[in-house]
């Protein structure tokens, strides 16, 4: 078995060797492309294609296949980023095809089919089989249902119904009058086109780096003691990387690619603050990796300040995702930036300038998803030997980017990544990558002496301070997070309105991995960055800026591209339910609360979103001697219906555009979406559609008063499952509000 995709040190043949022929990839390559292209292995020139890779740079000539695999999956990367996850390519879905004057004419007792006739049947139904809306051409409040179509001709069509009709449709159709349309999307329906985008374009996940990081998905699981899904598919490329050790780490990286493009154009050129390869430095990676399992076996997790792949999705999100939206769409529609952007871009850029004390000094000794790796090497199969043919030229040393070979020239195996990049500069070819327990013509080992222990000089297990300083680290960090964090037993303290589908918040702090991925996704900057409200627990999560922009109707993003599941990926169905805040009107601030002047900016929104979660009262409306309203006094003003609320935040997005932006009436919106007890859902499992089912089975069964249904509905059970005090539940309201 030999895993051998260098291109070989080129060199002039001797007398008495014998070339072996070349491989089959390489003959078909010479039939089709120019003989002047490849070298000549007989005199040792070089041709075309190793001129071309020389003059890019050494490492490209001695491995290209790795170069080639490196770039493919940093373009992938951010193809993935910058082109699937942006949402603004997505349009509104058109309302489709609609005929009418159709006539039900007869309902065929065996078979079940309904059949219509009209004047002629539209060119737009075509096919048996294809789907039609039957609604009453009255409007779309007479919806029936979605039909297949059985059989055509050209003036009627056979139906059947896709899904059994309830007694009501079906009495509808027999007792109706009038005709019927038929029309080729479900009337009235909420647009999906965010959603559909999405799908479409994502031809592979759009957080397919973020699942493969193991560090991810395995410090997420420990935190929050439950089963991430992400840990199948680190499994599976721990697994790959068997056989092809860290392999993730010399090949598919992207953090890896981009620091190897910043070493090569930036700091090759300063050679002054360039370190050594045997300080202290040289176990960083797997200080950092205890450190952070034992934060998170603590409950905190720390792992998205360090793991390889958020660092770099946060890192492009901060720095290119600004750029994108402020060039494409408007610099008037980039968030301002708060301490936390400001902390993480600090963070990245100490990643890419470590490569002034070494090239991809990152890699080599600080990624603890690295170190991850080095711990699976353990199990390779494959691995790089040294033949007894080795000169000791010193060249495989010097171009090595992972500081993988000892000064003996035979290998760090936790280290070694399987680049391959040695092979290609070692001019007698003694290098060969094999099963782990070929022993063929082996170069002895310490000749010349290389001065380690038997553990090397990378083994971590040795280092006995070193760990426990880890362990300790690790602790306390988790223990100052804590202690300066979320205060979720303060009811008083900072609660954040998290993106729908969002799990318990004690939850999500100890499975969201801060990578950023979710705003990318989110159409508008709904979702944005949390500073330091929460301390370090909450730093770099989501929150809704409601104040910027709602969430759309349309869209599930954030939950499709949460590579940890902090935010469910939910159906566009179970998301249009699921509350993440409750609307809170401010009757101090109201416009015709407060009985300055007519609004209902906040009631036209969320109708337009379909919704139609808040309702009009008649407030400061005057009574004559009988006690009776007198006709065009007062205003008509906003109460939210506590059971139709999700929380979206439109409402309050338009108030606050209108009235505070545009006619400074208000110095904040008057209505706010807020968290916290009894105002948002958010289950570990389990559908919100049941949710919202089985609280309408017990409204209709509670002996409350119909008015209890405005603010907060009761015993809706919060994040931890407790019921709301009974003195949080509203008296009646006078029907004509204040009689001012």
């Amino acid at each position: 078995m030999r895993l051998n995709w260098f291109l070989p040190f080129l060199r002039k043949k001797k007398k008495s060797e014998t070339l072996a022929p070349p491989s089959f990839v390489m003959r078909c390559a010479m039939t089709v492309l120019p003989r002047s292209w490849f070298a000549d292995r007989v005199t040792g020139k070089s041709g075309r294609i190793r001129k071309l890779l020389q003059r890019i740079g050494p490492s490209v000539l001695s491995s290209p296949l790795r170069r080639i695999v490196q770039t493919a999956c940093l373009l992938l990367f951010l193809t993935l980023f910058f082109y699937v996850c942006w949402p603004y390519s997505a349009r509104p879905a058109g309302d489709g095809q609609k005929s009418d004057g159709w006539r039900l004419v007869e309902v065929e007792q065996q078979t079940g089919l309904f059949r219509f006739e009209a004047d002629r049947r539209p060119a737009w139904i075509e096919r048996d089989g294809q789907v039609v809306h039957v609604t009453s051409s009255a409007g779309s409040a007479a919806y029936v249902g979605a039909f297949a179509i059985a059989d055509m001709a050209p003036s009627g069509v056979s139906l059947c119904p896709i899904s059994e009709l309830s007694p009501e449709a079906f009495d509808q159709l027999l007792l109706a009058q009038g005709t019927w349309s038929l029309t080729e999307t479900e009337p009235d329906r909420w647009p999906s086109h965010y959603a559909d985008e999405l799908r479409k374009k994502e031809f592979v996940p759009a957080e397919l780096f973020l699942v493969i990081d193991p560090l991810v998905s395995l410090s997420t699981a420990i935190a929050s003691r439950s089963w991430v899904w992400s840990l199948t598919s680190a499994a599976i490329i721990l697994v790959v990387c068997v056989l092809i050790p860290r392999g993730f780490c010399g090949y598919l990286c992207p953090l890896g690619t981009l620091i190897d493009l910043f070493d090569w154009s930036v700091a090759r050129r300063v050679k002054r603050f360039r370190v050594t390869d045997d300080g202290w430095w040289v176990h960083i990676k797997y200080y950092l990796l205890a450190g952070t399992l034992v934060a998170a076996m603590c409950g905190v997790l720390v792992s998205g300040y360090v793991a390889a792949i958020p660092v770099v999705t946060r890192g492009l999100l901060f720095l290119g995702d600004p750029l994108q939206s402020g060039l494409s769409r408007g610099w008037h529609l980039v968030p301002e930036m708060n301490l936390g952007h400001a902390f993480s871009m600090a963070l990245f850029a100490i990643v890419l300038c470590l490569g002034f004390l070494q090239p991809r000094f990152w890699c080599k000794y600080v990624c603890p998803s690295g170190a991850v790796f080095s711990l699976g090497n353990l199990f390779r199969i494959t691995e790089r030997k040294v033949e007894s043919t080795c000169i000791n030229c010193n060249k495989c040393v010097e171009i090595c980017p992972f500081d993988a070979i000892k000064p003996d020239f035979t290998t760090r195996t936790s280290d070694c990544t399987l680049c391959q990049t040695c092979g290609g500069v070692c001019p007698t070819q003694a290098i060969k990558f094999v099963e782990r327990w070929n022993l063929v013509e082996l170069k002895v080992e310490n000749d010349p002496p290389t001065g380690e222990t038997s553990l090397g000089r990378r083994g971590f297990l040795s280092l006995a301070a070193g760990s426990a300083a880890a362990i300790v680290g690790g602790a306390s960090v988790a223990v100052a997070t804590r202690s300066f964090g979320a205060r979720l037993d303060d009811p008083t303290a900072f609660r954040p309105v998290r993106p729908p589908g969002s799990v318990p918040e004690r939850q999500f702090l100890e499975m969201c991995i801060r990578c950023g991925e979710c705003f990318k996704a989110c159409p508008n900057n709904v979702l944005q960055v949390e500073g330091f409200q929460q301390g370090f627990e909450g730093l770099w999560t989501p929150l809704v800026n409601a104040d910027w922009a709602g969430c759309e109707s349309s869209c599930n993003a954030c939950g499709q591209v949460c590579p940890t599941g902090a935010i469910r990926a939910l159906p566009l169905e179970e998301k249009k339910v699921a509350r993440m805040g409750l609307a809170i009107v401010n009757e101090k601030t109201c416009l015709p609360f407060a009985n300055r002047e007519a609004c209902q900016l906040c009631v036209d929104e969320c109708n337009a979103a379909g919704y139609e979660a808040i309702e009009f009262i008649n407030v400061h409306t005057s009574v004559d001697d009988n006690g009776m309203p007198v006709e065009g006094s007062g205003f008509v003003a906003p109460v939210v219906l506590a059971d139709k609320c999700v929380g979206c935040g439109l409402c309050q997005t338009r108030c606050y555009a209108i009235n505070v932006k545009e006619k400074h009436l208000l110095t904040g919106s008057a209505i706010v979406i807020e968290a916290g007890l009894g105002k948002e859902d958010r289950l570990m499992t389990g559908s919100y559609i049941q949710l919202r089912e089985d609280e309408m089975l017990r409204r209709k069964t509670t002996t409350h008063p119909p008015a209890t249904d405005f603010f907060v509905p009761e015993s809706t059970p919060d994040s931890d499952g407790e019921a709301i005090p009974e003195s949080f539940q509203p008296a009646a309201d006078n029907p004509f509000g204040s009689t001012n």
